[in-house]
Order: C-alpha cells, then structure tokens, then sequence
C-alpha cells in the first residue's frame, strides 16, 4: 500500500464529528459575499456554534479588512512549514475564528506527499472541533477555487436581482455541476429591495438551473438593500454586531437560525472528510 493510499484510509472521519464545509462563492465581485461568510459566521457565533473561516480570495482576501483585525500570518506560512496550524487560526473579536488566505495558494499543488500528508491530518484534527467551516472563494471560479467547492458538503451562491449578477451565479453553478452535481446548492440573494423581489430572483435563477443543468438548487434567504451595511464596513465592524437590528441584520439572522435549526443529515458510510477529498483534488484524482 502506498503512501497515497495510506493517507485517504487514515483521514476517513465517518464516525467523529467533523465540521460542515460550506464554500460560499458568487459569480462576479460586489455582491456582498464576503460580507455575508463574516456576518453568518459571526451569527452562528451568536447561536453557540463553533465557526471558522477560511479566506480563500486568493491575493484580493478582505475578511481582515472587514472585522477590523490583522493576521500576522496565514496559511501559505503553514503550507511552507514556518507555522503550525494553530498558530495561524486568528480569533476575531465577533467570536468566530478564521484563517487568512494571504497569496500563492497555488503552492499546494507543488507539496511533496509528506506535507500534503501533514497538511490533510492537521487540518482534519483541528477542524472537526468546528461546527460550521466556511470557505470565502475568490470571484469567479479558479481551477483551486473549483476543487475547494467541489470538496465542500453544501455550496451557498450569493447573488443580486441584477441580471448581470444572476448570470455570473448561474454560471458558476453550471460550472461546478459538470464535475459535481451531488453537493446541494443554496441560493443567497443580497441586496434586494424586498422579498418579493428576492423570491423572484431566485425563481428565475431556479428555472434556469433546473431546464439547463437538471439539478435542484433551494432558497437559503435573503437580505435587504441596507445604507448600514456600508456604514459597517466604514467602521470595520460585521454589520449584524454593529447593528443588529437593521433590516440587513435580520436577514443574516433568518439564514443563521435556519442553518441551525436545520435537521443534520447522516453522512453516508466511508464518506471521506473535506480535507482528504481536498487533498485528493489538488493531486488531481478528482479530475
């Protein structure tokens, strides 16, 4: 048995709690997606849970820039052995911890097998302390943004009522769908002048979904056009901490309790953990 074939076995988390990988991805830049990953991750905070960012915005990663906080280090110190994990995981001051990006991701494609090896464990170990483990994707789809959503257990696409905006949506979900069609996808909608307005959009985005690429997509929530919401990233503050009870604030938090009181679903037997279907992806076994 090699040492490839060592690795998937030993990371196999069937029976320990492992956190919920969600990649939240959106088809063009503007749409508030980052702002969404913070606030959600800072609500689920809020509700007892254990969350952790990881800021994969390759090069343009604003999840420091958006609490206020700075990350000495981030996970390419970690990839190229000057720091152990648990040193770059960063505690915001919102109560969920997270892991800046910084540049260069594209270094994980050149690991050997004993630091993909020690990659893929420790990162396993810390996370399944986790309840929620969000993946902020860079816009567009990247071939690493692929693999990282493609490893998640649910993808949430942010999008607007703009046409240009359900467009871009759509196409990422196209594009991940002809690798992958089993992972659920959610539809986010921001910035809507109001509900109506939200379930339409997603209507729209669902019909296209269904008639061209056959699979289901389901309605996460929505949040309103919100003054506040700008008024938050001015001050460097998650807009739903700052002020909670904005129009902005409750949709965040409708998502949240959702996500919460969601019923878990069983994971089926040998389903290998996100990190080893990650790892098997940047080695390329899932192409």
């Amino acid at each position: 048995m090699d040492q490839a074939e060592q690795l998937r076995r030993q990371i196999f988390k069937t029976e320990n709690k492992t956190a919920k990988a969600i990649a939240v991805l959106s088809g063009k830049g503007g749409v508030g997606k980052s702002g969404f990953t913070v606030n959600l991750a800072a609500q689920l905070s809020v509700r007892g849970k254990r969350a952790l960012i990881l800021d994969l915005d390759i090069g343009y990663g604003n999840i420091d820039l958006l609490i206020g906080e700075s990350s000495r280090h981030s996970m390419i110190d970690f990839f190229q052995g000057e720091k152990r994990l648990n040193e770059i995981i960063c505690r915001s001051s919102a109560g969920f911890d997270y892991i800046s990006g910084g540049t260069g991701l594209s270094h994980v494609v050149s690991l050997n097998e004993n630091q993909l090896s020690a990659f893929s464990q420790e990162l396993d170990q810390a996370f399944c302390t986790y309840d929620y483990l969000l993946l902020d994707l860079g816009a567009g789809m990247t071939s690493d943004s692929l693999k990282f959503a493609m490893s998640a257990d649910e993808l949430a696409v942010v999008t607007t009522p703009e046409p240009t905006s359900i467009t871009d949506a759509y196409s990422a979900i196209k594009v991940i769908s002809f690798h992958e069609k089993s992972i659920p996808v959610s539809i986010v909608v921001n910035k809507a002048d109001d509900e109506k307005t939200a379930r339409l959009t997603f209507a729209r985005m669902q019909s296209a979904v269904t008639r061209f690429i056959e699979r289901e997509v389901s309605f996460a929530g929505w949040m309103p056009q919100d003054p506040l919401v700008s008024e938050a990233v001015k001050r460097q503050v998650p807009f739903s901490i700052l002020f909670p009870k904005c129009p902005a604030s409750r949709g965040i938090c409708r998502i949240a309790d959702s996500m919460v009181s969601a019923p878990s679903s069983e994971a089926p037997k040998q389903k290998p953990s996100f990190f080893s279907r990650v790892s098997q992806l940047l080695r390329g076994g899932g192409e």
